[in-house]
């Protein structure tokens, strides 16, 4: 059986130190702290309505892409606002609800 020298130990600890640091990074904390109660959350646009002009170009998309769109990208700065059923049952919703929050999350 090979055993690892000193030195390598060493560096295969110092790398799972900064690996372990560098995830620890990633948590997050909710406004107001851990124990904060959550917002709650704002309720989705109607079928029928047009959602707000987005600061990207939508052009072409359905308009239950667009209205996901616009109901992730509000969840994103705010009280999550998404209609659960649409998003279970509407593909174009649930990945306009994903692209907007992911997209206005970077902003």
């Amino acid at each position: 059986m090979r055993t690892l020298s000193d030195s390598t130990r060493a560096v295969l600890q110092t790398l799972a130190m900064i690996a372990a640091v560098a995830l620890a990074g990633c948590a997050t904390v909710p406004p107001g702290g851990p124990d904060a109660t959550p917002a709650p959350s704002a309720p989705p646009l109607p079928r029928n309505a047009e959602p707000p002009p987005p600061t990207v170009n939508l052009s072409g998309f359905p308009l239950p892409y667009r209205q996901g769109y616009a109901d992730g990208c509000a969840s994103a700065t705010g009280a999550e606002r998404k209609d659960s059923t649409r998003f279970t049952a509407d593909g174009n919703y649930r990945t306009g609800w994903q692209d907007g929050l992911a997209l206005c999350r970077r902003k």
